[in-house]
């Protein structure tokens, strides 16, 4: 993780600029190892789906209404949750989460370090930091859940601290692909200060944590391709498709339901996410591809 800000954007001549641009992948062209998926490059999703994310408020009611359903899971053991933002939000963007995470019996804590601009000087400390304190404190491992960016965060976080790490759960987060393939890497670039194109950087994001890994991820995602959350077949990585939007992801029904069920997962006898009986009509489950998820229905 400490590679994560070690190459920052810096102003290059004229000649120097179009050789570095002649290097990187062109649109269409095949991305580095790890982007494969149905045979193409995942590409950034299209206008339709962007215009789609307007539906989260509908995501937060329909959250509301669920109430009554989500109240009847199972209780959590208390263990600690640490949650944290995606790109350029803040921890009142995750409250509805770490809401029902209190609610369902957890230790939920936000990641207090203000708007998430990108690993600019101390956050990473600073998340580091904290990760060691509430274990220590709760004399127990905890469970890192990140949206989005935040995402990242809690798988590095996860390999760093093994030891401190339960499982982690990501929610639209763009591991598995080239940042290109989102519709926020502009943006990431100006509020960071740093630049998407380091492969031995994207190389080291895609390994998965030893612990239990769990990707949330939609086909309908307006910000990232969903290829871009696939995890590799791993005996502890599964992927798990929902029917959201990306900023809403978050406080979305279906997947909270899956948040509190991986969350309720014993660590040393972990299992998938269980797909029988109601549950083949709202979720699909993958290893690896996007095939195979379209045989899961």
């Amino acid at each position: 993780m400490t590679t994560l800000h070690r190459r920052r954007r810096a102003p290059r001549p004229a000649a120097k600029a179009m050789r570095s641009a002649r290097a990187l992948p062109a649109a269409g062209a095949a991305l580095p190892e790890g982007h494969e998926g149905d045979g193409a490059p995942p590409r950034p999703p299209h206008a339709l789906l962007m215009l789609m994310e307007a539906r989260a408020p509908w995501e937060y009611a329909a959250l509301l209404a669920a109430a009554p359903w989500l109240a009847r899971l199972p209780a959590g053991d208390g263990h600690p949750v640490i949650v944290y933002p995606g790109l350029g939000a803040s921890d009142f963007s995750t409250s509805a989460l770490r809401s029902f995470l209190r609610d369902r019996g957890y230790t939920p804590y936000a990641w207090k370090q203000g708007f998430n601009f990108g690993p600019r000087g101390g956050v990473l400390d600073g998340c580091r930091a904290q990760l060691a304190h509430v274990a220590a404190r709760h004399r127990d491992r905890v469970s890192l859940v990140g949206w989005s960016l935040g995402g990242i965060y809690a798988r590095e976080l996860a390999k760093e601290q093994r030891q401190h790490a339960r499982c982690v759960i990501t929610l639209g987060t763009p591991f598995a692909g080239h940042p290109r393939a989102t519709n926020a890497w502009r943006f990431y670039e100006m509020v960071s200060g740093q630049s998407v194109h380091d492969e031995a950087l994207m190389a080291q994001i895609r390994v998965p944590p030893d612990c239990p890994t769990t990707s949330i991820y939609s086909r309908s995602d307006g910000v990232v391709a969903w290829q871009c959350s696939l995890n590799p077949d791993h005996p502890h990585t599964e992927n798990v498709e929902v029917h959201a939007s990306h900023i809403g992801m978050g406080m979305n029904p279906l997947a909270l339901y899956v948040i509190a069920d991986r969350l309720a997962q014993d660590p040393e006898h972990w299992k998938r996410f269980d797909l029988r009986g109601a549950r083949r009509w709202f979720y699909r489950v993958t290893g690896h591809a996007p095939l195979p998820a379209a045989m899961a229905v």
